[in-house]
């Protein structure tokens, strides 16, 4: 195996690597989604109002104040995961052009050699 052969593993292994990073923060992104909803409904369910926000001057029941709260940090949670997959992706982007400039590179060089091999994937 040569050097650009070696290479040429290592670039798909780490775009690989950031493939199953970017599936897996956007599985989270959709549980927690999920969950925002359904707690959305749970709140919904016992103040019997569509859309709660908290208000200052309006008192809640005791136990709709924790929701309230969870909610509030389940949409900043998706809001950092988002932020977070915007940058996978540009990870995973950068990463398969530099598999295609790698690949490109072994493609030339099969051919200037004329070994002829194929490439593997």
């Amino acid at each position: 195996m040569s050097v650009l052969d070696n290479r040429l593993r290592q670039h798909r292994w780490e775009l690989d690597e950031r493939r199953r990073f970017l599936a897996g923060l956007e599985s989270l992104a959709a549980r927690l989604r999920r969950d925002a909803q359904r707690l959305h409904w749970e709140i919904e369910q016992e103040t019997g109002a569509a859309h709660t926000e908290r208000k200052p001057d309006v008192v809640y029941p005791i136990y709709v104040e924790p929701l309230l709260e969870r909610r509030k940090k389940l949409q900043g949670s998706i809001a950092e995961i988002e932020t977070q997959i915007a940058d996978a992706r540009e990870a995973v982007a950068a990463a398969e052009q530099e598999v295609s400039l790698v690949e490109a590179a072994w493609t030339q060089r099969a051919a200037a050699n004329g070994t002829g091999r194929r490439l593997r994937r």
